[in-house]
Parts: structure tokens; sequence; C-alpha cells
């Protein structure tokens, strides 16, 4: 006998690893570009991420591990005293309200701007192949510089780096940290054979080009525990110009690897194009699912129906939500009761102050 679908899952509690969730709803991490001076996240950070604490989850905008690793202006750090000291208002504020929050880490590798880095400096990348790429600097959108290679001896301290910055995380108060691993940035670029053309331990072979996906993952988790150690990953996205040859073996490697590490709270996978159409590339996404014994978030283009029957048929364990997130604090309670959403204003989305950013109506 076939058991009867739950109801209402999506609203039901979950455990990630470490994680108690009070629902499945996860609040996408979503740049806001709106950090103040020395990178650290605004004022009313808190009061953004505190009206949203009643997802299950949340995870923060994508934080910048090093100087090196920031590619868009006024997104905010995570590596600082000053950066922690910041942030702790905005974790401390999630978690009076009820909520779980964590930090998503990132360097962008290639896809910055001159004007973005330590003088002197130019974006890193696995090879010295430029992006089809735009970034966001003072003077709007423009197309990213043209970066160098790492050196091979350059890789440890980039480990280093992401050490450093899950350090700084546990410092704030975070619940737990995310490695940022998709939408065409450093880690992705080292999985893909369209931007990694080395011909060292780190490039060539799917094992090569994992490497340093599966030794940043190892490192954040010897120092925060697996368990409190989430990855996003986005198989087929064309996002910030990059591509693989075939990327259907390289990512069930990626996450048999990051499976070997034992105990991860979960893989955040963003199925199609960031942002975009569910279906650009044929990808098996089951397949990735069985390779992976911890907690499985999707993400992309999920209303609520969708979602629910993800989660039914097992396909995921709780459902991540972008752009809703931004005109709607209360989703939860709006995908609960199946009321309206607030529309989003585009012309508030990146940089600025309040307006559209905490001054977005619930329905009380």
């Amino acid at each position: 006998m076939t058991a009867a679908p739950q109801p209402d899952l999506l609203f039901s509690p979950v455990r990630l690893g470490a994680l108690s969730l009070a629902n499945r709803v996860v609040m996408a991490p979503l740049t806001r570009n709106r950090a103040e001076r020395g990178q650290l996240p605004s004022a009313l950070a808190a009061e953004y991420y505190g009206q949203r604490a009643s997802a299950g989850l949340i995870i923060t905008e994508a934080s910048q591990i090093s100087p090196l690793g920031q590619g868009y202006l006024d997104t905010p750090g995570i590596y600082t005293p000053g950066q922690i000291a910041a942030w702790k208002p905005v974790v401390d504020e999630v978690h009076a309200r009820g909520g779980r929050i964590v930090i998503q880490l990132w360097h962008v590798g290639r896809i910055s701007h001159t004007s973005l880095l330590p003088e002197g400096e130019v974006p890193v990348a696995p090879s010295a192949i430029r992006a089809e790429a735009k970034t966001f600097t003072e003077d709007g959108f423009v197309d990213v510089s043209e970066p160098r290679a790492l050196g091979l001896e350059e890789i440890d301290g980039l480990v280093e780096d992401f050490r450093h910055a899950t350090r700084c995380a546990m410092e704030a108060g975070f619940d737990g940290v995310e490695v940022h691993a998709a939408n065409g940035y450093l880690i992705d670029q080292f999985l893909r054979d369209g931007a990694n053309q080395r011909s060292d331990a780190y490039g060539g072979s799917i094992e090569n080009r994992t490497r340093l996906l599966f030794e940043v993952v190892q490192a954040v988790a010897e120092v925060i525990g697996a368990e409190r150690t989430g990855v996003r990953l986005s198989p087929v996205t064309p996002a910030n110009g990059l591509h693989d040859s075939d990327p259907q073996p390289l990512f069930e490697r990626a996450v048999e690897r990051l499976d070997s590490i034992g105990g991860l709270a979960y893989l955040h996978v963003i199925e199609g194009a960031t942002g975009g159409d569910r279906d650009i590339a044929p990808f098996d996404y089951a397949a990735l699912r069985a390779k992976f014994g911890g907690g499985w978030i999707v993400n992309n283009g999920y209303d609520r129906d969708m979602a629910e029957a993800a989660l039914e048929r097992g396909a995921a364990d709780a459902v991540a939500f972008g752009t809703a997130f931004i005109s709607n604090p209360d989703l939860v309670r709006r995908l609960r009761e199946n009321a309206p959403l607030n529309p989003l204003d585009k012309d508030t989305l990146y940089g600025g102050g309040a307006q559209g950013y905490t001054d977005y109506p619930t329905l009380d």
C-alpha cells in the first residue's frame, strides 16, 4: 500500500546536519550591494534579515573571503574584525526572531574588475581566460577584467582563506556556512573545462578539476564541523560565461567526493540556468542525489505546488526561494495561506537604502 502524501510538507520541520529547521522554506542567497565602507553589512541588514526569519533557513548574500575575492561593488566580507562585528547584530536579530542563518562564503575568481580589488591586483582564475560577463562597479555594469592564472603555490593560501573566513563566521555566531561553488565563480571555474585549462594537479581530468572543491569544503568542515557545512552547486547554468563539455560525470564525481567528507549538512543545487530556464540542458539531478547522504535543497523557479511535489516524491528535503523573498519578507506565511505576493521592484535590487530593502509590506 502506498502511503498518502503528507499535506503541507513544505511547512513541516526538517533537520539538515546540525541545523534544525522549523520549515522547509529556505531563503536563497541574494546579492543586494548595500555593504558599507570596509565591506561591512549595512546597518539595515539586521532588520532586512530579521524580517525574513520565519524562513526555515536563511542563507545570506554571498560574502567574500578575502579582498581578492570581491567581484561586485558594495558586497560584504567575512574576513576582518570589523566585518565580524557588523555581522553579529544580523545573526542576533535572526536568532531573536526564532530563525536560523548561515553565511555563504564567496570568492568570485575571474568575475571581477580591477577597480574593486587592492591596488595593482587583477582577478584570479584557474586559467588566464577572460569571462564573457559583466560586473557592477561605481561606473555601473562593465566588462570584467582580464584575469591571471593562480599559481600552484597560491592554492594552499586560498584554502586557508576559506578556513579563516569560516572561523570569522563562527565568531559572528552563524549557525553554519555555505561554500559557494556555483554560478561561474572561482570554485565553479576550477570545475569546468571551459574555464580550467590547467595542466597541473588542479586541471585536466575530472579528478583534478574537482580537487579544489574537495579541499575547500574539507577545510571548512574541519573548522566548523561537517554537520554545519553546506555547498551550492549549479551543474548546467551558463551564468557568467561558464560551460563544461560533459557536466553529468563531472558533477556526479564532485558529489561523490563531497559525500566522502562525511556528514555534510546539505547540498544546495540550482536546477537549470540560474534565475532562468530550468530545462536549458538535460541533466539527471536524481543521479546526483543518489550519491549524497546529507540534506538536499533544490532551487530555481519553484512555487508552492512545485515545492510540495518535489518534497512529496523525495526529490528534496527543502526548497530555496530567491527573489520572492526580496519583496515578501513574510513569504512563508504567504505560501502557507496561498496569499498573493508583492511585486518586485527591480530598480531597487542593487544598491541604495531602505527602499526596496526593508520597506516591503507584510500581510499585516
